[in-house]
């Protein structure tokens, strides 16, 4: 049988050629998502989209653009390309933009990561309302319930990647999510909500649905009984489900561009110590079915680990090839895949013990950081921690600090990383922290 894709991305590369490109990059690529929400006991939403495009990039005498269509047919291409190329002439010429060297391609790994479920690709309507329908069952029966929202969102994807210049490239990938947003009666007219939506590649790896129901549950009973938190400084144990949007922050300015565009804390940092030594963190494009997992980023840069910080030490940065030229700088790759904090040996227990007395964070609300400073405010859901152990939940506190400054303070790293992201981060303890409240 034909394979429309590849002959759809052979046919825009020739296209381009004869129009007069030097080089050009396309991509080809399919998915479908699919998504049924419950609430209150009856099924809400069912959504089944199915999309497809086909994007190119350009380099044209010293220009580049790129543009994308979901018109496959042979016989609009043509236009298509023609057009893109002669709009790419129009523009200002860029002696930095260019398409990526060929050397970078090599190197590429030889190994399965376990992406493409069938078990996933294969799911029927039946099968998905039937686990949304248990689900909801599961997370009823308490008579402070208030309201239950499930959810099922699952999707299968198709890539294909040609360049110019010799590239060739292929991914074929499955996701899953399934979980529960659950909203109690709490005293008087108040109310509290906890919910719990893991993620994978793989079915297998998902949790049971009993097992998501009991998690939902105890999220929104912990947070029964919630008082506004006080203010004060001290020790700051963040949750392994939340310390994800810490590690975010902290990376997000740690590129090239934020470099060169001179919006990033990080710059002049190279080499040097920056963090607390108990910060050790590695992007891993191969793990096995990992959320982030590729064997190439989007430059088709071939995948390898790639050490950002060593017990506190700056050692690389995301380093793609057109700020790479601009900085003189050997590109790494261009944007993140994994992000793994390297776990230490202590449990969640441990922690809070160590912790003694401070502010246990388990979810996040709002807030901002800054890229250039590393000045942040974030607001807080959590509990004391009084004697170290898990007491009162607390909310209406904001942390505020450096992010620079708040990993330079992290004292201790949780054994417990968070399966279900592309941030594998496991609990974290930080010391000195400001947290503002009543």
């Amino acid at each position: 049988m034909p394979d429309r894709m590849q002959n759809a991305a052979e046919k825009a590369l020739e296209l381009a050629r004869k129009a007069g490109a030097q080089d050009a990059w396309v991509t080809v690529s399919r998915s479908r998502n699919v998504n049924h929400e419950y609430r209150d006991g009856k099924l809400e939403k069912v959504k089944d989209a199915t999309s497809r495009e086909l994007s190119i990039s350009l380099y044209v005498d010293g220009r580049y653009s790129a543009h994308s269509t979901t018109d496959l047919r042979e016989q609009t291409l043509g236009a298509f390309i023609g057009n893109a190329v002669a709009l790419t002439r129009a523009l200002q010429a860029d002696p930095w933009r260019r398409i990526t060297p060929p050397e970078l391609f090599k190197g590429r790994a030889d190994k399965d990561l376990q992406l493409m479920d069938p078990a996933i690709r294969d799911l029927d309507g039946e099968q998905r309302l039937a686990w949304c329908r248990e689900l909801d069952q599961r997370v009823r029966g308490d008579r402070r319930l208030i309201s239950a929202s499930c959810g099922l969102y699952d999707g299968n994807s198709r890539s294909l990647s040609l360049s110019s210049n010799g590239f060739q490239g292929e991914k074929r990938s499955t996701s899953i999510w399934l979980g529960a947003d659950l909203t109690y009666r709490d005293q008087g007219d108040r109310r509290a909500s906890g919910a719990f939506y893991p993620g994978t590649r793989r079915l297998a790896d998902l949790p049971s649905i009993e097992a998501i129901a009991r998690t939902a549950r105890s999220r929104v009973e912990e947070r029964l009984g919630v008082t506004k938190g006080p203010s004060l400084k001290g020790p700051m144990v963040v949750d392994a489900r939340a310390a994800g949007r810490l590690l975010s922050s902290l990376v997000k300015p740690a590129s090239a561009r934020a470099f060169q565009q001179q919006r990033s804390f990080w710059k002049g940092q190279l080499g040097k110590r920056m963090f607390s030594e108990k910060l050790s963190l590695v992007d891993d494009p191969l793990v096995v079915r990992g959320l982030g997992s590729r064997l190439y980023d989007s430059e088709g840069i071939a995948a390898r680990p790639l050490t950002l910080v060593d017990k506190g030490v700056v050692k690389n940065i995301y380093v793609d090839t057109y700020y790479g030229r601009k900085l003189k700088m050997p590109p790494t790759t261009g944007s993140s895949s994994n992000l793994l904090l390297k776990p230490g040996s202590q449990s969640l227990k441990e922690l809070l013990a160590a912790a003694g007395e401070g502010v246990y964070v388990t979810s996040w609300l709002g807030g901002n950081a800054d890229n250039t400073t590393g000045e942040f405010s974030l607001g807080l859901r959590g509990h004391m921690i009084r004697q170290g152990r898990i007491a009162e939940p607390v909310g209406e506190m904001n942390v505020t600090g450096n992010l620079r400054e708040l990993f330079q303070g992290l004292v201790a790293v949780g054994n417990d990383p968070w399966p279900y992201s592309s941030l594998r981060t496991p609990s974290l303890m930080f010391d000195g922290v400001s947290f503002s409240g009543a």
